[in-house]
């Protein structure tokens, strides 16, 4: 394939880009405030009992997705994304008697509810966010601008860690939704901007079609994983990439939870995580993620996340000790192999597996992009979510150590390589005229 030839924004993107950078900051940070209490919840209850907290939060996708896919079926995509970013600031606002009165839920209950919808909270929104994104880019703009715009993302997610550290113990949990919810409005404002100025000069903005309803069935993103050869791979990668994910996630939960002895530091713990996770992000994005996207396509980058994480996980494997220190982050701590793990692997998959993703998203039809791509992005995640800590839980069971989990997610992480290769290289070889591609076959 032949590289890019746009070296940097050119003059007419840089109001458009800018614009997208700020929604990303501000979705991302609003969902990072939040995380942390969502993390220290989990360490709290062990990890043992995510199995039920996913498949509460998969149940929730197989409700939403088909709704999302008759909104887009039946309405244009300038009521649909606003609508979503409406809904989820409503959701907060709601959540906020239930955090101020400790009698309205019991604390568990609570943190199941809490639980579900930051994570359907988490998929929808950026989902979306990408979906708009690569409806209004065409391709080469998305290899120019995405790992741009994903560093917009990455400094929300350093932001909101930050501000969850240094507001909690001022104005209470209950507060932050407020911050939070203004965070999203502010996306939203974003949105609405973005939307007037594609109509008029976007590059597909000539595509009347682009901003239109999509019509079909509430079904069809579902349908499309298993009918489209592009949407059946994406799923793929998406459940192998969410394998380590998830290994990582239980590995940390219960260090956490046999290391700290209270909410406090357990969410202070998980804050410093998020740091350095989103600190390597955002280093990677500046100084590898576009210059590879740009020269060499989406493939090399999938093929350079799965490399180092392979690296991560056998370097845990083959400690003495996994829960020994391993790193020492200047200006944010300590950590354990096991954090080392996490932080490579998920620094990694948002800082060059996103834009890499929804740079191949560019290259499909719209109707792929806003439903299949939702459909993977959101129900198949949390799907393999529950297969994935069900599996550990029967490893556990079978006598795997936390040394032989580096040795699975290591094997999910060289399977997730091959696959993300293979599926860039088919879909970046067969460009069609005026940007898009053929069918993926």
């Amino acid at each position: 394939m032949e590289p890019s030839t746009g070296k940097r924004v050119q003059g007419g993107e840089w109001r458009a880009a800018s614009w997208s950078f700020l929604a990303f900051f501000c979705v991302l940070a609003a969902y990072y405030m939040l995380r942390p209490v969502r993390e220290q919840l989990s360490a709290a209850v062990g990890s043992t009992q995510l199995p039920w907290f996913f498949a509460a939060s998969f149940a929730a996708m197989l409700v939403l997705t088909p709704l999302f896919a008759w909104l887009v079926s039946r309405f244009p995509r300038r009521i649909v994304v606003p609508l979503v970013y409406l809904f989820f600031i409503g959701c907060l606002v709601s959540f906020l008697p239930l955090f101020a009165n400790a009698d309205v839920l019991s604390p568990r209950t609570l943190g199941i509810v809490f639980f579900v919808w930051l994570s359907v909270f988490n998929l929808f929104v950026v989902s979306v966010f990408w979906s708009f994104m690569a409806d209004i880019w065409n391709a080469e703009q998305a290899r120019r601008l995405f790992p741009l715009i994903g560093i917009g993302g990455v400094a929300g997610a350093i932001a909101g860690p930050l501000l969850t550290r240094g507001l909690v113990e001022m104005i209470g949990v209950s507060a932050l939704l407020l911050v939070s919810a203004s965070l999203l409005g502010v996306a939203l404002a974003c949105v609405l901007v973005l939307g007037r100025w594609v109509q008029r000069h976007g590059a597909k903005g000539e595509q009347a079609q682009q901003g239109t309803a999509l019509g079909g069935g509430m079904f069809d993103g579902l349908k499309q994983i298993f009918a489209d050869p592009f949407m059946r791979a994406m799923a793929v990668l998406m459940v192998l990439g969410d394998a380590i994910g998830t290994v990582a996630y239980v590995l940390i939960a219960d260090y956490s939870g046999a290391t700290f002895d209270n909410a406090v530091d357990r969410t202070r713990f998980a804050a410093t995580i998020d740091l350095a996770t989103n600190g390597l992000q955002i280093v990677v994005q500046l100084t590898l993620t576009r210059w590879m996207l740009m020269r060499y396509g989406a493939g090399p980058v999938i093929a350079t996340w799965a490399a180092a994480g392979i690296a991560a996980c056998l370097a845990m494997a083959l400690s003495a000790d996994p829960h020994a220190q391993a790193i020492v982050v200047p200006f944010v701590g300590a950590f354990p192999w096991v954090a080392l793990v996490m932080i490579v692997t998920r620094g990694l998959a948002y800082g060059m597996v996103m834009p890499a993703r929804e740079s191949l998203y560019t290259r499909v039809p719209r109707e792929l992009r806003y439903k299949g791509k939702n459909a993977v992005d959101t129900a198949v995640w949390r799907a393999g979510d529950v297969v994935c800590a069900l599996s550990i839980n029967a490893l556990r069971a079978l006598g795997v150590t936390v040394g032989g989990f580096g040795v699975v997610g290591a094997m999910a992480l060289a399977a997730a390589g091959v696959v993300g290769v293979r599926l860039a290289r088919r879909v970046e070889g067969r460009t069609a005229p005026g940007g898009g591609t053929a069918a993926v076959a």
